[in-house]
């Protein structure tokens, strides 16, 4: 995994230099984004095409950037995931795309470009870019992947204090229909929904804290104070490069969660139109999902470009796909509106100790 610690060094070093420049560029392009993705690794292209990267401001999660939006924030580009597109179609924040600008539109996963709930009317209005897993990450100096076999071990009381899952109501969800073995939400219960909300509850009174981002949740788990982690591939992929105990298992018996995240075009957006489809293709290009693979841990939706990497990188990562995994795996599929906006009401509920 040499290519690995290399590009990881890269990353390292480009984000110390960029993350305060990167945020405020090119005033024709803003960028509505999670923080870390101002990398400018990550959209060479456009940087060389225009001098500088677009200007950058963030949000912490999804219904965070929707109410803001709501509320008049105007930007050109926004980088919402897959639960959340009908409902940002249908409050019309989102342009439809013209595909036949987006250069390496046919070399994309279809899995993940066609998805019936990304389109309205025939127009899509999504491009997928990354994708990834939800898994456990945990301290490889106080356990090992056989101590971890069930994800009941989050609701153990023995880890009390010791626990962290994100501060995002669909990888919670993800891990508490997995719980309850439930590997398809779009077609959950109430019944289901209430023994996944119960099982949220049996694990709040575990949890150290609420991870916000990659950087906080790696801070708990590098001072000890977190053992085992609901985690994205970023964190094992990052804190492994820089030398600390740290292993990632999807193997649990109930299973491990995906997801895919990508780019939208915000309607009413104020900048250039010419300039958003040059940050679309910047971000498809393979020297783009090389990177992403290598230094971040991330899948990319060129499928071309994915194809053409090596096997051991891929798995080394968690971004092997066997059929062993997908037959095992919570893909976090939009859910419908309604249920959706029940996960949020209770997991306010439940993180307030309700």
């Amino acid at each position: 995994m040499n290519y690995f610690v290399k590009t990881a060094s890269i990353a390292a070093a480009a984000m110390a230099l960029t993350s305060v420049a990167a945020f405020a560029d090119d005033a024709e392009l803003t960028v509505f984004d999670w923080a870390g993705y101002e990398d400018p690794e990550f959209f060479a292209a456009y940087v060389e095409q225009h001098g500088e990267g677009p200007t950058f401001a963030f949000f912490g999660d999804e219904e965070e950037a929707f109410q803001k939006l709501r509320s008049g924030f105007r930007a050109d580009v926004a980088h919402p995931c897959s639960q959340s597109i009908p409902k940002w179609i249908e409050a019309g924040l989102l342009a439809p795309l013209d595909t036949s600008r987006i250069t390496r539109w046919d070399e994309l996963e279809p899995s993940f470009r066609d998805i019936e709930a990304f389109m309205k009317d025939g127009e899509f209005y999504f491009v997928p870019v990354d994708w990834g897993n939800t898994a456990i990450v945990y301290n490889t100096d106080e356990l090992t992947e056989d101590d971890l076999s069930t994800l009941q071990v989050f609701a153990d009381p023995m880890y009390e204090g010791r626990i962290s899952i994100g501060d995002n109501v669909d990888d919670a969800y993800a891990l508490a229909f997995l719980a309850i073995g439930v590997k398809d939400w779009t077609t959950a219960t109430d019944e289901q929904f209430d023994a996944a909300s119960a099982f949220l509850r049996s694990v709040h009174p575990n949890v150290r804290a609420y991870w916000a981002d990659g950087a906080s949740l790696a801070q708990l788990m590098q001072s000890g104070e977190v053992l085992i982690a609901w985690a994205w591939n970023e964190t094992f992929s990052t804190m492994s490069y820089e030398g600390h105990p740290i292993g990632m298992t999807r193997n649990m018996q109930e299973g491990s969660s995906s997801w895919v995240c990508g780019y939208s075009h915000l309607a009413d957006a104020p900048g250039s139109e010419e300039k958003f489809y040059d940050f679309i293709n910047a971000w498809l290009e393979p020297a783009t999902a090389d990177y992403l693979v290598n230094s971040w841990g991330y899948g990319h939706s060129n499928a071309v470009a994915m194809a053409a990497m090596s096997n051991e990188d891929l798995a080394y990562v968690g971004l092997d796909s066997t059929e062993a995994h997908r037959d095992n795996t919570l893909w976090q599929a939009p859910v419908p509106s309604e249920l959706r906006e029940r996960m949020i009401a209770e997991f306010e509920l439940i993180k307030a100790g309700f």
